[in-house]
């Protein structure tokens, strides 16, 4: 029993060293939200990058990448891809059967922030 608990007590304080020594160690967080400076962007520009692969919308006035966030989305492609190079305001609010995404999805939604949409 002895062994079981000096054991779990190494692997525990292990495991905590490794987690504060990567976030010490690892590179300091970028000043902002994604953008160093917001571009504005048209809806012309935004519809320029219409395809899953190279995909922006414009949600709430502002403009998002989110061609390397399809792929880690719960839906299929097709979800997400029938937005891209539009405004998805819409698809955000509704998730298109009514209900409005988590807060943890708007949340997450700005990393992929590039700019806001230009008027």
């Amino acid at each position: 029993m002895k062994k079981i608990t000096y054991t779990v007590f190494v692997a525990f304080w292990a495991s905590v060293l490794t987690l504060l020594s990567v976030y010490w160690l690892g590179p300091a967080p970028a000043d902002g939200d994604g953008a160093a400076i917001h571009d504005a962007h048209t809806l012309e520009q935004v519809g320029m990058h219409a395809a899953v692969d190279d995909c922006w919308v414009a949600i709430e006035g502002n403009v998002y990448d989110l061609g390397n966030y399809i792929p880690q989305h719960p839906t299929p492609p097709s979800v997400i891809g029938a937005w891209c190079g539009r405004d998805a305001t819409e698809g955000m609010r509704t998730k298109n059967y009514g209900r409005d995404h988590s807060a943890q999805a708007w949340a997450q939604l700005e990393k992929y922030l590039i700019g806001e949409l230009a008027r």
